[in-house]
């Protein structure tokens, strides 16, 4: 089902958590909203779940206005929040019973959508969702979140602070339940996790700075990339940010990507600059751009 934002400002007083946004989400679409904290992800979030007003601008999810229809909303949607807010007082089996009742529904009714995941913390249905590690709390946060069968699934940064295997399986999980008709928004501070939405949103400050393809937006980026590697690096960083030609200068793992100024750029001349500076040992080659340097540079402007 369709998501569809239209001009949604919110202010909290003086701060102003999203300017203007506008965006739509195709049916049966994975749709990644990918920004740092404070970008303002989780408000969003917020209003399209029906739990904020926007102060302007309207949406709808599902075809379901987000304030005149809000209870229509409600049935229609998963929502999983950024922080694991189920009972940790209650069993794993306790707190999908809890959730499907709620909903008028069982665990056996819908059993088939949440069986992939379900099969993984069975063995653990009796412990208390508190005592669970990381991933296995994300698993059933998502089981809670699947058991009434939504039209459209929000994951507000699901991830976050869980291990990667636990991360390629959960996205692996987000790739299959994409496949029985679930439209799914999810937002997420990690850049690599971009590439496998089949959109994007890049957004920071409460503002839009691009959507479209992971790769459409690589592809637009406007400079040749440059990993850049020497024996003294927290030096180097510093010496080629103050160079004179230099337009952008970011770490990345444990090369620093480098963008110059000039169209002719030649990687001697930033060596010869280095040597006199007692930098020595530079490795400089060219690199592709990544969703981060997009996102930076678009930042920038």
């Amino acid at each position: 089902m369709r998501i569809s934002v239209s001009h949604i400002s919110k202010s909290y007083k003086q701060v102003k958590a999203l300017h203007d946004i506008s965006f739509e989400v195709k049916p049966n679409e994975i749709f990644g909203l990918i920004g740092p904290d404070g970008a303002g992800k989780t408000t969003l979030f917020r209003i399209l779940t029906t739990l904020l007003f926007p102060d302007k601008g309207n949406a709808t999810v599902a075809d379901f206005d987000v304030i005149t229809e809000y209870k229509q909303i409600r049935n229609s949607v998963g929502y999983m929040p950024g922080k694991f807010s189920l009972y940790q007082d209650l069993t794993v089996e306790e707190n999908l019973t809890f959730f499907a009742t709620i909903f008028g529904t069982t665990i056996e009714e819908n059993y088939d959508l949440i069986k992939d995941i379900y099969i993984q913390i069975a063995p653990f249905k009796d412990r208390r969702a508190g005592k669970l590690s990381g991933g296995m709390k994300q698993k059933l946060a998502l089981c809670c979140a699947l058991i009434h069968k939504p039209k459209v699934l929000f994951l507000d940064e699901p991830t976050t602070g869980v291990d990667p295997v636990s991360r390629k399986e959960f996205w692996e999980m987000l790739k299959r339940l994409q496949q029985k008709n679930i439209t799914i928004l999810v937002s997420t501070p990690y850049m690599d996790e971009a590439s496998l939405c089949d959109r994007i949103a890049l957004i920071q400050d409460g503002k839009i700075l691009e959507i479209d393809t992971p790769e459409a937006i690589v592809n637009q980026y406007p400079k040749q990339i440059y990993n850049i590697r020497a024996n003294k690096m927290y030096q180097l960083i510093q010496y080629v940010k103050a160079y004179e030609f230099n337009h952008s200068v970011y770490p990345f793992g444990t090369y620093v990507h480098y963008t110059d100024r000039r169209p002719d750029f030649n990687p001697e001349d930033l060596k010869r600059y280095l040597a006199s500076k007692n930098i020595f040992d530079v490795e400089i080659k060219k690199t592709e751009a990544t969703i981060e340097d997009t996102f930076m540079e678009l930042a920038r402007k």
